[in-house]
């Protein structure tokens, strides 16, 4: 368990949960983006089975500290802070098991832009989201747009970003941005649970699934194609991978136990 802080790590057997815990709406200022750079090269350094992002309060993120943006000289400066947020979304999403980001309650800007990056986005039914940066006449620069057009297509991504607005969890999984809307109780233990899950399954074969998807995004159907097998390959040498076909052939399917090599 890190320090206490904005940001938390704690690890759970493989499961890693990075906690935002700054009273009282969890803003992104410079303590934490500190926090969530370290907690970043913690997971990179000592990778886990599977990541679940969190934030503790009334608020995922009531958005940024406009205080930051105040503090830049000017364009070069901003294009330069700009970079570093744009580099903290493309770690998480490079981090190489299931990544899972939990929306409880107000998901504003950078969360939700941090969210985009991961797997997985669970929300709950009272959960909504915004990139609302139209208000002080910014277009989001840590990535959101363009996930969210990978996510729900360009009409929908210029709709979001110019409306300015929270939308509810529930049109965003109608647009393919959220994976799954869960009751507002008992919503963290099944965010948890579902983690745990992906965490005890064949994250090696997970990260591969990842793989795929980028050469997909990178080049279509066609690069992927050209890629599969050499990324599915490669799993022929993990202990997974044999300890499970031996599994299958003696006791069944279901039975085998990963560990993540």
């Amino acid at each position: 368990m890190t320090a206490p802080g904005p940001v938390r790590l704690d690890r759970e057997d493989g499961l890693a949960i990075v906690t935002f815990d700054s009273p009282p709406l969890n803003l992104f200022d410079r303590a934490l983006e500190q926090g969530l750079m370290a907690a970043l090269h913690e997971l990179e350094s000592d990778r886990p089975r599977a990541v679940l992002f969190r934030a503790e309060g009334r608020a995922v993120s009531g958005g940024v500290d406009v205080s930051l943006f105040a503090a830049l000289t000017g364009p070069e400066e901003a294009a330069l802070t700009f970079d570093t947020l744009v580099e903290l979304a493309r770690r998480v999403d490079r981090l190489p098991c299931p990544t899972i980001f939990a929306a409880h309650a107000l998901f504003l800007t950078w969360a939700f832009e941090l969210a985009l990056a991961c797997d997985l986005i669970l929300a709950a039914e009272s959960a909504s989201f915004g990139l609302v940066e139209k208000v002080i006449g910014l277009t989001p620069a840590m990535g959101g747009t363009q996930r969210l057009a990978e996510r729900a297509g360009t009409g929908r991504a210029r709709e979001f970003v110019m409306a300015g607005r929270p939308f509810p969890a529930a049109e965003l999984e109608r647009w393919n941005v959220v994976n799954r809307v869960l009751p507002d109780d008992g919503f963290d233990a099944a965010a948890r649970e579902l983690a745990r899950e992906l965490a005890a399954g064949p994250t090696l074969a997970h990260a591969a699934t990842k793989q795929v998807i980028r050469d997909y995004l990178e080049g279509g159907v066609e690069l992927a194609n050209q890629r599969v097998g050499a990324v599915a390959g490669e799993l022929f040498a993990s202990e997974d991978l044999q300890g499970a076909v031996r599994s299958f052939l003696q006791d069944g399917p279901g039975k085998a136990n990963f560990r993540g090599r």
